[in-house]
């Protein structure tokens, strides 16, 4: 691109940024807490789970009492896919925004070359003008 990166800086929207900026905070905040506070499943209660599997009916217990946990475990997983959807789509609604204001901006530099070049060629002709009717 042919602007630099303080061009770039200076043309970003950035009231846009920082009004959105609690959102995306928020969002992050939210799906950090919903991942942070689940631990992780440790290898010790698969293990001890299985050793008090002696009868048939305590299998069928067992059994039942896994599928709840994993249920309430992708219910979970939902419930922090939700969240993560949540944040992308404020990330790229912003990024959006941003793509928006920096194409306006270049259109606008683009207008603002032509019309310093015209007025540029109109100074030149006037002062070339001027200097040819006065040495005459």
């Amino acid at each position: 691109m042919a602007i630099g990166w303080l061009a770039a800086l200076k043309i970003i929207p950035w009231s846009d940024v920082i009004s959105n900026a609690p959102l995306v905070a928020d969002g992050a905040k939210k799906l950090w807490k919903a991942v942070a506070k689940k631990p992780a499943p440790s290898a010790l209660e698969a293990a001890g789970s299985q050793a008090v599997l002696s009868s048939e009916g305590l299998a069928i217990a067992a059994i039942a009492e896994r599928i709840v946990k994993m249920e309430v475990a992708v219910s979970d997983l939902h419930a922090q896919m939700v969240a993560s959807s949540e944040l992308i789509k404020a990330l790229a609604e912003q990024n959006a925004q941003l793509i928006n204001r920096v194409e306006t901006n270049r259109v606008r530099m683009l207008w603002l070359a032509a019309i310093t070049v015209v007025t540029a060629i109109t100074a030149v002709g006037c002062l070339v003008l001027a200097v040819t009717r006065y040495s005459a």
